[in-house]
Order: C-alpha cells, then sequence, then structure tokens
C-alpha cells in the first residue's frame, strides 16, 4: 500500500547561529518541546491530501521584527524566529506580542533546486494569522487574509538565479476588529487565550509543470457504489486519468477531459466508519497525447452523513445509512508552548490517539480550524470531525433555553463579506476529508447573524455533510440539529422533532494539577476537585446522566474538553500532556457504552 506520508524530497536549508535559538520563557511545555530541531522543524509533507513528490520546506530560523503599521521594510531586525511558531509562542524563541499598532515582518533567504529549472514554482503558506503580504525579490507576489486557511501564490517570474530574498509582512488587530480569530483575545483570561499573529503553519516550496493540477473534489455516493471526483486544472487542452486502488489493487480508473467531472464505479465499497477507517488510495493524472503532464496522489473514502427519524419518532444522526451516537470531547487545539501549532508532528496526532483511547468517536474541533495533517490523521485512525468556523465580530443577545426571539447581530457589509468568504475557503480546504461530518457556522451567538441563510447556504454548498447552525443557543429552525450546552452536568432542556437534538458542550470538570498548570491562582472550571479519583466519579455520574437522556432525544455529545487551555484546568489531560486526570480504564468503558448506546 502506498504510504499517504511518502517521503518526500524535502531540501532544508542551513541557518547560521542555529545555537543561539531556544524557547522562550518559563511556562510550562509539553515533552515534544525537546524534540524541536531548528534545522528541521515539521518536516513531514504538509498536504497529504494532494501530494506530489518534490518539495522543498522553507521552517526553520528567519530574521523578525516588530515595527509601527505604515513603516517601509526594516533594513535591521530584532532577531531570529522560529517559523512556524507564532511569534506570541515560546517556540517561536520570541514571546513579543504584535498588537494592532504594529506589524511583524519576516526575512530569509533560499534556493531553488537547479533541477527545477523548467517547472513553475509555487510558494505556499498552511496559514498566516490574519493578514499577509509577500515579496520575492523586492518583487510583491501576492497578499492573503484570513488566518485559518493555506494559500499559494506562483513566484516563478520574481525569481533569480541563486539566492531569492523573501519578505512576509503581517497584520493581525486579534479581537479588536471583526475577522474570525476563535478563542484569541488581547487580554487573555478564563476560556480566551492568547493572541497569535503571523505564520504558524508550514511554508513550502513546490515545483510544478507549467500546465498542473490546482485542485482536486471527492465525493462518495455510499447508495450507488460510485466516488465523483473533480480536477481543477489551467488547461482544457489534455484529458484527466483518475484510478482508485485498495493498497496496491486497482478498484476502478476513468477518464474524461479537463474541466469534466468523473465518476467511478466502486464495487462492493469498503466504509469508513470510526470502527473500521478504511481508506482508499487516489492516482491522478493530466495527460496529453498519451504523455503524463502532472500527477499527483490522494485518498478518499466511501461514507454517507445523514439524519433520519428512528422508530421511537426521535431523529438521529446517521453514519452510512446507521443510527450512531456521536460523542466526544471539545478539542481547543492549542499548546502551551507553540500556542496554535503543534511543536511536532507525534505531537499534534497525539491527542486524536488519546481520544480513541478515551473510547471516543468524534471530536469537536473548537472555533479553531487545523493543518491539513490533523485531519489525515483523524481519517486514518476513524474520528468523525464537527467543524467550527473560528468565532469573530460583533454579536446579538444570547438566548439559550428557548427558540431565538431577540434581534440578530447586523455586520457592516465588509465583516458580513470577510466572514462568508473566511468559511467558503475553510469548506473549500477541508472538503475532501471523510472525517469532516459536521460544519458548525456559529458557536453560543459569538459574531452570529443571518443565521438561516448562512445555514441554509452552508447545506447548499456541501450537501455531503451536516450543518448545526448555532451551537449553544439562538436557536433557529433550520439545519440538521439543535444544540443544547449545559455546564456541568447533561441537561435536555430543549426538544426539536424534527432535527436532531445534541449536547454541544457540557462537563467542564475541572482539576488543578499542581506542576502542571500555566499560571499560578488564575485557575478555572466549571467545577473543581482534588483528585483523579474524584473528577473520574464526577465525569461517571454525568455519563450516566448522559446515557439516560439518549433514549430521550439526544442524539449526540461534546464533553468539556480533551485538555487545560492556559487558565482553563477542565481538561481531560493536563495542559503539557504529561497528566491524564482520570481513571483512563473507566472512563474508557463508559464512554464505549455510550457510543454504541444506539446500535
Amino acid at each position: 500500500m502506498k504510504k499517504l506520508f511518502l517521503s518526500a524530497v524535502a531540501v532544508m536549508l542551513s541557518y547560521p547561529l542555529l545555537a543561539q535559538w531556544a524557547p522562550a520563557g518559563d511556562r510550562i511545555k509539553t515533552e515534544w518541546a525537546e524534540k524541536v530541531d531548528p534545522s528541521n522543524v515539521l518536516p513531514e509533507y504538509p498536504r497529504p491530501i494532494m501530494q506530489r513528490t518534490e518539495w522543498q520546506n522553507l521552517n526553520g530560523l528567519w530574521n523578525y521584527a516588530i515595527r509601527p503599521t505604515g513603516e517601509p521594510e526594516p533594513q535591521t531586525f530584532d532577531g531570529e524566529i522560529l517559523v512556524p511558531f507564532a511569534v506570541e509562542s515560546s517556540l517561536s524563541g520570541v514571546q513579543k506580542r504584535v498588537g494592532d499598532k504594529n506589524e511583524l515582518w519576516y526575512n530569509r533567504t533560499f534556493t531553488v533546486p537547479s533541477k527545477w529549472k523548467d517547472k513553475k514554482i509555487l510558494l505556499h503558506f498552511g496559514a498566516v494569522d490574519w493578514k499577509a503580504d509577500v515579496w520575492v525579490n523586492d518583487i510583491k507576489v501576492g497578499q492573503h487574509t484570513g488566518g485559518y486557511t493555506p494559500f499559494s501564490f506562483d513566484i516563478t517570474p520574481a525569481l533569480v538565479k541563486g539566492e531569492n530574498k523573501l519578505v512576509v509582512k503581517v497584520w493581525d488587530s486579534t479581537d479588536k476588529s471583526y475577522q474570525p480569530r476563535g478563542k484569541q483575545v488581547n487580554n487573555p483570561e478564563g476560556i480566551f487565550y492568547t493572541p497569535v499573529t503571523g505564520i504558524w503553519q508550514t511554508v513550502w516550496l513546490e515545483p510544478v509543470a507549467p500546465e498542473y493540477i490546482e485542485n482536486i473534489k471527492s465525493t462518495p455516493n455510499i447508495d450507488n457504489g460510485t466516488l465523483t471526483v473533480d480536477v481543477s486544472t489551467q488547461t482544457r487542452d489534455a484529458w484527466i486519468e483518475v484510478s482508485v486502488l485498495d493498497g496496491d489493487e486497482v478498484v476502478s480508473t476513468a477518464k474524461a477531459l479537463a474541466g469534466q467531472p468523473l465518476q467511478l464505479n466502486i464495487p462492493n465499497a469498503k466504509l469508513w466508519s470510526p470502527e473500521s477507517p478504511f481508506l482508499y488510495n487516489l492516482e491522478i493524472a493530466l495527460v496529453r497525447n498519451g504523455k503524463v503532464i502532472d500527477q499527483v496522489s490522494s485518498y478518499t473514502a466511501m461514507r454517507k452523513y445523514t439524519t433520519r427519524r428512528d422508530k421511537n419518532g426521535i431523529v438521529r444522526l446517521q453514519l452510512n445509512n446507521q443510527d450512531i451516537f456521536q460523542f466526544g470531547p471539545l478539542d481547543q487545539g492549542w499548546w502551551p508552548d507553540g500556542l496554535y501549532t503543534a511543536p511536532t508532528d507525534e505531537a499534534l496526532v497525539y491527542d486524536i490517539k488519546k481520544t480513541k483511547d478515551f473510547g471516543y468517536n468524534m471530536i469537536r474541533k473548537h472555533v479553531k480550524v487545523e493543518p491539513a495533517r490533523w485531519y489525515t490523521h483523524c481519517d486514518q485512525l476513524g474520528i468523525i470531525v464537527w467543524q467550527d468556523m473560528p468565532s469573530g465580530g460583533n454579536s446579538p443577545r444570547w438566548i439559550n433555553q428557548r427558540y431565538f426571539d431577540g434581534v440578530e447581530a447586523v455586520r457592516s457589509p465588509e465583516s458580513e463579506a470577510n466572514y462568508r468568504k473566511e468559511w467558503k475557503e475553510i469548506i473549500d480546504y477541508l472538503y475532501n476529508y471523510p472525517c469532516i461530518g459536521v460544519w458548525v457556522p456559529f458557536n453560543e451567538a459569538w459574531g452570529q447573524f443571518k443565521t438561516v441563510e448562512i445555514a441554509q447556504w452552508t447545506k447548499e454548498y456541501d450537501p455531503s455533510r451536516l450543518v448545526n447552525p448555532a451551537s449553544g443557543g439562538n436557536f433557529y429552525t433550520c439545519g440538521d440539529m439543535i444544540d443544547l450546552h449545559n455546564y456541568p452536568e447533561p441537561k435536555l432542556y430543549l426538544y426539536d422533532a424534527q432535527r436532531s437534538t445534541v449536547l454541544g458542550e457540557y462537563g467542564g470538570i475541572g482539576w488543578v494539577v499542581k506542576g502542571h498548570i500555566w499560571e499560578a491562582d488564575r485557575n478555572w472550571g466549571y467545577v473543581q476537585f482534588n483528585s483523579s479519583d474524584e473528577v473520574t466519579a464526577e465525569y461517571i455520574k454525568y455519563a450516566k446522566q448522559l446515557k439516560d437522556l439518549i433514549y430521550k432525544g439526544f442524539s449526540a455529545a461534546v464533553y468539556t474538553q480533551t485538555t487545560d487551555v492556559e487558565g482553563e484546568i477542565n481538561g481531560l489531560m493536563t495542559y503539557d500532556r504529561k497528566v491524564v486526570k482520570m481513571n483512563e480504564e473507566q472512563i474508557r468503558k463508559i464512554n464505549q457504552e455510550i457510543c454504541n448506546s444506539l446500535k
């Protein structure tokens, strides 16, 4: 079977003064922080859903400077920063704030391998928060806004032989403007955390043919045993060849002119599920006159997310036409050393593996979007993902015990347009990942506006997933579910007979584990206890209450939360991931009972 994480040609450049880099600050860190090598930072291929064999990793030490907004490119720099860790993080080696009155400048050089001389060169950024302007050899190559999605520029016309200069300028207002920001605030406390500014995912170069495959979009249909694949290219004067493989065995092939979708038959399809996360490999080629111009490797899965009324009249979530109770933790995706960025790929997958170990079948990715590899790990391990839109903008009154009868927030035209742009980009970015089962446009009224319209647009744009229009309040009769929040215990205080009723947040059982806290005397949880036995007993008490409520109407639940985060100490694990707070065997047993309750 072809490895999804095929070892690619990743040319790491050498940097002077590597020994000067060290994590900044004295806060707690994960064990993976010690494994960060500034000459080989996050070396894994960053886009496994569409993979080529050649690339060049630009992670490592760059020059940085923080300057007042509007100033020209600095001629001197403040020091070195370890990319791709945000400037506020410990692993950046800087740990400084930027703020909305300043801009963050990056500078480095790179050399394009001579064997790429007949290729176009694409410069990729995994994510930069929030507005990025990019120059190569003092030629501006592009600008991007949005802190959570990948973007790229064709930099070929700006390149010179030998050493090339790369400059990036970033501005981010965090919570002083309308842009999506999730839990980032300028004054962190409680459930809100440290700002993240600048590059926070891998930066890399990729050589492509003059005409190349730009994007792929795969959509399974398990009811008729077909897979539809749309391939975007820069040409119409060629054709596309797609092969679906089970390991090394070809299952199906199809050809079509560039620009035409392909439908492939998948006989006796193996279905993806948390119990059996089977993935098919994809090989995709762009061909002209029998000659392959470009080719990429990918993967897909045959699976289906729907709802259906059961024999008792309750609208249940379904996976592959079977009722499933989806149960998992609220996953913030924060790290004490890297903030938004996991120190290593081993760290990135760790929380997902522990979620499986704990007996869950789902993760709610809370007001954050992860690097592509995180979703591939979920695909491979078998975890359903509820994907939140990172929150931002002004909010209406929050009404969470009844259907919304207030006045919705009105965003400025600029703010509304930006929300729609970034939400579409997130859906486009994540469309191909089989694990994504639910889109969540709004959480607890944060930046919520035009709820019915946004929910309808989301469902029409991607009918293959379920839509949870408003998690935790300001409910409307739209989308596929109504999502209650209740702390600390589960409570079914509102029921929707036409849609699935889910418990999008509950729990928050806190315990301050000495030696593993972000800061002293500012720790917060919904309820607090003093030992593993106490928090385990409380967790099981709530889980038993939840089991009873499943038969009364709940079709999914989300427990708060995977780890402690900064001053919030209600995690299943400490923030540094060094302590599992509960009896793992006991919670796995009750969690599996809950996940299997509708079978």
